[in-house]
């Protein structure tokens, strides 16, 4: 399964977050451990219905929206 297809947006899932298919893990709450410093194996180990797959996609789908992120600075006026 390509990487992107594990994650799913449903609306009667965490109220339409982005989750891992076949659980109720936000891709926000896996991309938080990461950033918090867990490794993968800890994640992996507290999560057992997570694979390496899993986390690569939660990785993939954050970067996809980063990559779409636009910023647009307002002027400011004196």
């Amino acid at each position: 399964m390509p990487l992107l297809e594990r994650i799913i947006v449903d609306p009667n899932i965490l109220t339409g977050k982005p989750v891992v298919r076949g659980t109720r893990l936000a891709v926000k709450f896996i991309i938080d451990l990461l950033a918090q410093g867990w490794s993968e194996d800890n994640i992996l180990r507290n999560y057992p219905g997570l694979t390496h797959d899993d986390i690569l996609a939660c990785l993939a789908y954050a970067s996809l929206r980063l990559h779409a992120e636009r910023i647009y600075p307002l002027a400011l006026s004196a």
